[in-house]
Order: structure tokens, then sequence, then C-alpha cells
């Protein structure tokens, strides 16, 4: 890992080290250590840097809601504001627990876009018309159900190698 202008530049060895918790967050720094050749030490140094500089956020458990039982409905949302409040609604929409993701998006105007879960179509209006419509700034709102799931991922050190996001340094 290497600091260059206040920026973080991994190396190979940290993007390994990444891949390999992707694969499995659980393993340890000696079985890492094992696969890549190097000493537990040096991984246990590396992930603890990481982590520091906020580049490892959390380990987590990811849950398949569907084969644990739950009964949801996924709406993508997307939130005409005023440029001047478009800020103030997104913040307000990060802190509802049934919005999973926010994003804005620049097009032909300001945009939000929101990941959002309800029980049913009756708790997604309510949600909606509850307490994303009187937010202050909001303009108009277009909800959009997902009916069928096709894929569903993560970010990933393995796959987004292939595509040259990183540039590797030796």
């Amino acid at each position: 890992m290497k600091f260059k202008n206040n920026t973080v530049t991994l190396d190979a060895t940290d993007l390994k080290i990444l891949e390999a918790l992707q694969k499995d967050a659980r393993q340890t720094y000696t079985a890492i250590g094992k696969s890549l050749g190097m000493a537990h030490s040096t991984v246990y140094d590396r992930i603890k840097r990481m982590e520091r500089q906020g580049i490892i956020k959390k380990y987590t458990t990811v849950i398949d809601a569907e084969k644990a039982g739950a009964k949801i409905i996924t709406a993508i949302m997307t939130v005409f504001t005023d440029p001047k409040e478009s800020e103030n609604v997104a913040k307000k929409l990060c802190l509802a627990p049934q919005i999973l993701e926010v994003y804005t998006s620049l097009s032909e105007e300001l945009l939000i876009i929101a990941k959002v879960i309800a029980e049913n179509q009756e708790g997604l209006h309510e949600f909606i018309a509850c307490s994303v419509a009187p937010l202050p700034g909001v303009l108009r709102i277009r909800t959009s159900m997902i009916t069928k799931k096709f894929k569903e991922t993560q970010f990933s050190i393995a796959d987004n190698s292939k595509v040259n996001i990183y540039k590797r340094n030796p």
C-alpha cells in the first residue's frame, strides 16, 4: 500500500489479500498467508492498515432474504428534487430502514435513486406517501417494482480486476 497525494494505492499483495477475504472473511491470517506464500504477520499488518485507512469497512454476512423466509418486495424509487434540496433529501432517505441504497445521478436533471424494501405494496405506498413525498424539496417520485432478479452482487476485487479498474503496482 502506497500513499500519494493523500490517496491510497494498493499493490498486488493488498489486492490478493482483499480477494482472499472476500472469498471467506473467516479465514485466519495464517491460512491467507499460506495460500499467498507470505507470513501471517505480513497479512495481519496489511489487513490492519487497510482497516485503519477505511478500505476494509466491515466484516458481514450476506443473507438470502427469500431463503431466510422474508416476504418482501423490492422497488427502485427515483426521486426528482429541487436541486437546492437534493443533498438534504438524500441524507434523510439514508435514515429510513426501508431504504437499502441511495445514489444521486445527474442526467437531464439531478435525481436521487433509492432501493426500497417493504412487506407488501400497501406498505411501500404508505412509506412513500407518508415518509418520502412530504420531504422538503421532493418534486415527484417514480417507483419501479422489481419483478425478477437476474443479478445482485457486491463489489468484488476478483471480478473487477478483469475490467482493469486498478492500476496495479508491483
